[in-house]
């Protein structure tokens, strides 16, 4: 790992106490081990049924939202004793966050406060039920939040960053707030990047995709990069194929391809293909 980070960088990783959620927080350690990180641990609660009693005023209503408030500061305060117990890194701090309030509102809200970098969610995301509250406003956060973030599947495991794959279809011209991002991430885990573009059956690029791709080119002259496609005839197939043969780590893309990521990500477990379950996503924002 590269060692030009001198500022502090602040992650916010959202918990609802699940497996996943523990993983997400195991893997933001292992992925940032080598940089100084305050990380914010956020969990989220909804009391509709408070606003629901509140003509009555009853007690029993005030003592049990009082009960689930401290039951909350309890699982916060052991989900941070356990991040310290695995830190092997000093210069890792780690923070409790509660907020009564809308996920999408209170991860936009931290995000300003505190000037957070990178958003870490855990995700279930192979099946339609039996999915954690976290897998399904994932795709919630990803649109409604400017912020970089990684996606991390509940059966990923941290073993370093061997290469990052970036999908596009060279159909726009990528701002500098996508490069950056993704010079940042090349940079943290001297990582090769493979370009991956999804291509339309039999067509070839138009002069402006061939701009675009140019541009990609030029960017990245100085790091080690390649370019690739894969055709859309069974995409996610297409991607694991491309994701084991490359020995993809992560796998980036920019927000606005939100359909290309819901497909890939929160898949309904119906296709027999089991898509990259290990493999965590950089959604990137212009």
């Amino acid at each position: 790992m590269s060692e030009d980070y001198d500022t502090m960088m602040n992650v916010l990783i959202p918990t609802d106490f699940s497996e996943n959620s523990h993983n997400a927080i195991k893997y933001a350690q292992a992925y940032f081990s080598d940089l100084a990180v305050n990380f914010y641990v956020l969990h989220v609660s909804h009391h509709n049924s408070y606003h629901k009693e509140e003509e009555q005023g009853s007690f029993t209503d005030f003592e049990s939202e009082m009960q689930t408030i401290q039951s909350t500061s309890v699982l916060l305060r052991e989900e941070i004793k356990t991040c310290q117990l695995r830190s092997k890194n000093q210069a890792h701090k780690f923070f409790p966050l509660h907020e009564n309030m809308n996920l999408v509102e209170a991860i936009r809200k931290q995000v300003a406060e505190k000037e957070i970098n990178y958003i870490l969610m855990g995700t279930k995301g192979t099946s339609k039920t039996n999915r954690s509250e976290l897998g399904s406003n994932t795709c919630d956060v990803i649109t409604k939040v400017k912020c970089p973030i990684l996606v991390i599947p509940e059966y990923a495991r941290f073993n370093g960053i061997k290469n990052i794959a970036f999908l596009t279809d060279y159909n726009c011209i990528y701002r500098n707030k996508v490069i950056s991002s993704l010079s940042e991430t090349l940079d943290l885990h001297q990582s090769p990047l493979r370009v991956l573009h999804i291509k339309a059956q039999n067509n070839d690029l138009t002069a402006s995709q061939t701009d675009n791709k140019g541009f990609l080119h030029y960017f990245f002259k100085e790091k080690k990069h390649s370019f690739h496609f894969v055709e859309n005839k069974d995409l996610e197939t297409g991607i694991q194929d491309f994701v084991e043969t490359w020995e993809i780590s992560l796998v980036s893309i920019v927000a606005k391809n939100l359909n290309l990521i819901q497909r890939l990500l929160l898949r309904p477990t119906v296709r027999s293909v089991s898509y990259t379950a290990d493999v965590p996503f950089l959604v990137l924002h212009e």
